[in-house]
């Protein structure tokens, strides 16, 4: 198997199969291939453990079916393309070391692995109308590769030591990493700070890769060239209205427990 990453700001990754080799993808994440390659759709998840394992990603919030591509009869080649401005990363695994992904950054992998949901978490779904916050969890022994948006910022956190991070900045972390979600504090800074209502707080040890671009925040910077700005003022006035109705509620529920 041969692998060549290409391009700058829009990789693409390319890989070189010999008869009989594979490689596991998501769904919809192939650019381009020769006649060679054989595609076949499986809900294996790399590793073994077969249909109850995609459901219980696809329930998470993954993909049910992953994409198996096999070289046949001769040597082919397989493109994967990012999908956002960033970096596509080479992970190798062996058992015992995994890595937790944001939801979309898995892009594909060799045989031996297994892709499975890791963390979700709601993030005030019924409150707050958020869509939650979900990651993969990449096990076995085999090579990954994974794709990250804009800059990649990396740090090495020794045991104990926390970094509060925007969830959708969270591109990467060994799963020695613990990760729990905490609510920002005041909710005057909560509902009127532009930061959210949530931080990720991820504790060491271990390797953590931060990204710099979110796809929603790049859609909410382009928002205002295609004709919806007005129609997003109107959603987060109704969401910030919301949110305080909501609050209001809570404090008077408190107060009536206090009398």
């Amino acid at each position: 198997m041969d692998t060549k990453l290409s391009g700058t700001s829009m990789p693409v990754l390319q890989i070189g199969l010999q008869p009989g080799e594979k490689i596991v993808g998501e769904t919809g994440q192939m650019a381009w291939m020769t006649p060679s390659i054989q595609l076949h759709t499986t809900t294996m998840t790399g590793g073994a453990t077969g249909f109850f394992g995609a459901l219980k990603r696809a329930v998470g919030g993954g993909g049910l079916f992953m994409t198996e591509f096999s070289a046949i009869g001769a040597p082919g080649l397989v493109a994967f393309a990012a999908k956002v401005p960033g970096e596509i990363m080479k992970l190798d695994l062996q058992d015992g070391r995994g890595y937790m992904v944001h939801r979309h950054g898995f892009l594909c992998g060799t045989e031996g692995l297994t892709l499975g949901v890791g963390f979700q978490r709601s993030l005030g779904v019924g409150l707050f109308g958020g869509e939650g916050f979900i990651l993969q969890h990449v096990t076995g022994s085999g090579t990954a590769w994974v794709e990250l948006g804009g800059e990649i910022i990396s740090y090495d956190l020794p045991a104990g030591e926390q970094v509060l991070v925007h969830p959708g900045h969270v591109g990467l972390f060994e799963d020695t990493v613990s990760l729990d979600i905490r609510m920002v504090r005041g909710i005057r800074n909560a509902l009127f700070g532009g930061e959210g209502l949530f931080l990720t707080e991820l504790t060491g040890p271990g390797k953590i890769w931060l990204q710099t671009l979110t796809v929603p925040g790049l859609a909410h910077a382009l928002e205002r060239y295609m004709g919806k700005e007005s129609s997003s003022s109107t959603s987060q006035t109704v969401t910030t209205a919301a949110a305080v109705g909501g609050i209001a509620s809570l404090l008077g529920g408190w107060n009536n427990d206090s009398t």
